[in-house]
């Protein structure tokens, strides 16, 4: 497993008032021992070659990968001409992701907004159609599409489409493809969108492709049954405080136990930060323990039920051995971790 860092605190400066650019939080982001960082497609200011190249030069020189690309594509907005601008955005990100992090790293993927007019069964028609449209895309480039069951884009107007369970699942069951997609899983999502975290993963499990960690926390004499909505969802509320993770509502220690029984050895991006940076060095040093406890100390990136669906197609693997390979491990071991 390794620890990505998400800049949850810091994306107002960097993608709103741009009072900081995305090399100031790579420089940031260097104080904590993370493996690497997510990215996230407001940051950037540009995309060209030369822009992008700096990038990854200062992501190396800090010895960091960039293995996810946060996205937020808006696929059910009713005009189809905004629909047809969203998807090329979406694929220059995945061109973005595949310049900067190479075969293996993920492009995050939406429904959209939850706009008004749009029924359940039109949004899900065009985001599954969308989907599908960015596949072969993807495929080229060897970047994985990770679907997020989200809460709402800062710069969105509505919540999103697929935020409730039922909406999502169906979303992700319509996409037959295991190779390019699969499920970004970050428990806190289910939590805002009125769902126990762990009982959502034992739901999708199986397509689980990434993650992100974050943890919310309840302020005092407020309950989930106060904070839900007549639509069953939590949205965002004062009452419902961001904070270290492993110290809020998330079921850490199954949710970790069930990722290591389906063989989930997998990138972790820390969603935190909103607090301050030493929140966020908590919540590495708290993913640093649990790599240690559920994970046995593993650094490799290794998902088994992608792995097997990348096999059966009769594509080539996307793991990555333990980087105790690169400190002289017999080769054997590594063969035997990424197997």
């Amino acid at each position: 497993m390794r620890i990505s860092l998400f800049p949850k605190g810091d994306l107002d400066a960097l993608a709103v008032h741009r009072t900081m650019t995305v090399f100031d939080w790579i420089e940031k982001a260097s104080a904590l021992p993370a493996d690497g960082l997510e990215l996230y497609s407001g940051m950037f200011e540009r995309t060209d070659t030369g822009y992008l190249d700096a990038i990854g030069e200062a992501l190396a020189l800090h010895g960091f990968e960039m293995p996810m690309l946060c996205a937020s594509p808006d696929f059910t907005h009713p005009d189809a001409s905004v629909r047809a601008a969203e998807l090329d955005r979406e694929i220059e990100m995945i061109r973005v992701t595949s310049h900067l992090g190479g075969r293996g790293a993920s492009t995050r993927v939406l429904s959209g907004q939850r706009h008004p007019g749009v029924s359940d069964e039109q949004g899900i028609a065009w985001t599954v159609e969308a989907i599908n449209q960015l596949l072969p895309i993807a495929r080229e480039l060897g970047i994985t599409l990770a679907m997020e069951n989200h809460y709402k884009d800062g710069a969105w107007t509505h919540p999103e489409f697929a935020q409730r369970s039922a909406v999502f699942l169906q979303i992700v069951r319509a996409i037959e493809d295991r190779t390019s997609f699969g499920v970004q899983y970050d428990p806190s999502n289910a939590i805002v969108a009125g769902d126990d975290s762990a009982d959502f993963l034992d739901l999708v499990i199986d397509r689980v492709v990434t993650m992100q960690a974050s943890d919310r926390s309840l302020a005092p004499g407020a309950s989930l049954e106060d904070l839900r909505q007549s639509d069953g969802t939590l949205g965002y509320s004062p009452h419902l405080r961001h904070g270290v993770i492993g110290q809020g509502l998330n079921d850490y220690p199954r949710i970790f136990r069930t990722l290591a029984d389906a063989g989930y050895d997998g990138w972790i991006s820390i969603e935190d930060g909103v607090n301050g940076m030493e929140e966020m060095a908590a919540s590495v040093d708290f993913l640093l323990e649990a790599r240690e406890r559920y994970f046995g100390g593993s650094t490799a990136v290794h998902v088994r039920t992608h792995e097997e669906a990348l096999a059966a197609a009769g594509l080539p693997s996307i793991a990555q051995p333990d980087r105790a390979a690169d400190k002289g491990a017999p080769e054997s071991a590594v063969e035997e971790e990424v197997s």
